[in-house]
């Protein structure tokens, strides 16, 4: 009896350290915020501007335009489709034979 009376004080005891630890290591994350949902902070030698820095990504304007000029090509596309449709009532998907 005396035996099992230790055995449970002994997991007790355990348990009992394990959540006060647990507790607050859930806690602290290790951050720290300068405002809610605003907690980025830059690692060590992180400059205070990226542009001209070694982080710099240096975007070509014209890679970054291709995007918003596929777009445009897309949407003149899909009208003379609509358009076409319109007036026959047959969906062509290639353009080039509209």
């Amino acid at each position: 009896m005396t035996k099992t009376i230790r055995i449970t004080g002994a997991a007790l005891a355990g348990a009992i350290a394990l959540a006060l630890t647990a507790g607050g290591a859930l806690a602290y994350d290790g951050t720290n915020c300068k405002a809610p949902g605003n907690c980025w902070e830059p690692k060590p030698g992180y400059p205070e501007k990226v542009k001209g820095s070694k982080y710099d990504p240096k975007h070509d304007p014209k890679e970054l335009a291709k995007q918003g000029n596929s777009m445009k090509e897309m949407e003149a596309r899909n009208a003379k489709r609509s358009e076409h449709f319109k007036e026959t009532g047959e969906w062509v998907y290639d353009v080039s034979k509209l």
